[in-house]
């Protein structure tokens, strides 16, 4: 954006949209970081075994790959706008499904559904917020949706605390005699509604209605966000991105015309999105408590154990909000890889020291067990500093326009693919070839992600989206 029009900007505006899009952040983490506390509840209720608890845990990753493949296409037919309010439903039919289900095959289900809406609200929140931000600040802006994401885990983890506490434990009967563990996911039904009422009131991306030729319309939307000089200037700019393909987007614009190959900015793309996963952080975020417990901490301990991660991990991403218009995103990304390297090796070799006790108990020597702690925040600090937020600002952000959405529609399947690879083999994974060689396989795939960033990633701090190529 032209500096002489930067008096212009609306930020209280932009900032109100922005407040509201990331609410599907907050959702995505919500619906992500709930099941982590209902495992006890689920493996009573369903008679599940490891691998049965693994496939609960898991099905909101199947429905988020698929809501994450189709949201780009969906978001260049029906907007942006119109895809965040269709994940909105999703969110608030799954929570009151999910509580409610009588089976593991209708708990599935539900989680499906919500994945769907996951995978959605993951990609397109994104996207825009990066068309709707000034430049010089959109890094930033857009690192708002990684503190909702984890906002929202941290508020699951919360909310399954202190429902486990007031009722006694998780399987123990709260109100109208449900247990403790349905509830958790019926709360999720409040800010679900929220977000669908919400979304009524922010405007379509400009954009997306350059793009649908619907001009008029952008240069309203942009008027409210630049002021009417800048405006008239953003949409023709917008037009003359699109003006190369007369065509409208579509999934065949990812490969390139003279070679016929993939692009290799979708390459990029897709090695970002599934090296966020391969560090193996949602293992932290859906079997947190299972792990802590299983290293000798109690139930009430590991919830809490939880809730300090989460808040730990919203004040990493804080860091990142300052840092990521400043010194760009590749640094952050290098800094996150070596940092979650080291940890991750430190929390491996925590859990080669434990002992069980002649009554079964399984318990950390020494300072070990501190050392495991110290070492996995740490861990989710640096993913949170860098990998968390700065993945979705550069799937946001990286591709030109005219392959936004069907770029992103690949990045977010695959990002999602890796996801469900790392969080249905996590439980057995944990069992053989144990813990220790789970944590430095993860640690492995943090050190190849440094190399990666080196050769693959190039930066995008302060550039127009309209500039982006690849």
């Amino acid at each position: 954006m032209n500096e002489g029009s930067a008096e212009k900007v609306n930020m209280a505006f932009i900032a109100a949209i922005v407040a509201v899009a990331t609410i599907g952040g907050f959702m995505f983490g919500y619906d992500s970081g709930v099941i982590n506390g209902t495992q006890k509840g689920l493996e009573s209720a369903f008679d599940l075994g490891k691998l049965g608890i693994g496939i609960n845990v898991g099905a909101i990753l199947v429905g988020s790959s698929v809501g994450a493949f189709m949201a780009g296409r969906m978001a260049d037919l029906i907007g942006r706008r119109g895809v965040m309010m269709l994940a909105a439903i999703l969110f608030l039919v799954s929570a009151l499904l999910a509580g409610a289900a009588g089976s593991s095959a209708i708990f599935i289900f539900a989680r499906i559904i919500g994945g769907l809406g996951v995978g959605a609200a993951s990609v397109i929140s994104p996207v825009y917020i990066s068309e709707v931000t000034p430049a010089a600040v959109r890094g930033r802006l857009s690192s708002v949706q990684q503190v909702m994401i984890i906002s929202g885990l941290t508020g699951a983890f919360i909310a399954n605390f202190v429902l486990a506490r007031y009722a006694g434990g998780s399987t123990a009967p709260l109100w109208l005699d449900f247990p403790a563990w349905r509830w958790m996911f019926w709360l999720q039904a409040i800010p679900a509604a929220i977000y669908l009422v919400a979304l009524l009131f922010i405007p379509e991306s400009p954009r997306y209605l350059v793009a649908r030729g619907r001009d008029a319309d952008a240069e309203v939307v942009l008027t409210r966000l630049f002021g009417p000089l800048e405006a008239a200037r953003k949409v023709a700019e917008i037009r003359a991105s699109l003006a190369a393909d007369h065509h409208r987007p579509k999934l065949s614009d990812l490969i390139e015309k003279t070679s016929g190959k993939i692009r290799p900015i979708v390459w990029t793309g897709i090695g970002l999105a599934v090296f966020q996963q391969l560090v193996g952080i949602n293992v932290v975020f859906y079997y947190g408590a299972t792990l802590w417990e299983a290293v000798g901490f109690s139930e009430d301990n590991a919830l809490q154990i939880n809730i300090l991660s989460g808040v730990l991990s919203i004040g990493a991403c804080l860091g990142a909000i300052a840092l990521v218009d400043k010194i760009g995103r590749k640094p952050l990304l290098l800094i996150g890889s070596a940092g979650m390297a080291v940890t991750l090796s430190v929390v491996a070799y925590a859990f080669s020291t434990a002992v069980t006790g002649a009554d079964g108990a399984v318990s950390l020597p020494g300072h070990n067990g501190l050392m495991a702690l110290i070492s996995a925040n740490l861990y989710v600090i640096f993913f949170n500093l860098s990998w968390g937020p700065i993945m979705w600002v550069m799937l946001g952000e990286m591709f030109p326009n005219q392959i936004r959405g069907s770029g992103l529609a690949i990045a977010g399947f695959a990002q999602w693919i890796a996801n469900a690879a790392i969080s249905v083999s996590f439980p057995s994974l944990a069992v053989s070839p144990g813990l220790v060689w789970t944590y430095m396989g993860y640690a492995l795939f943090a050190a190849i992600s440094f190399f990666f960033v080196r050769k693959m990633v190039y930066e995008t701090k302060g550039r127009e989206l309209e500039d982006m190529v690849g």
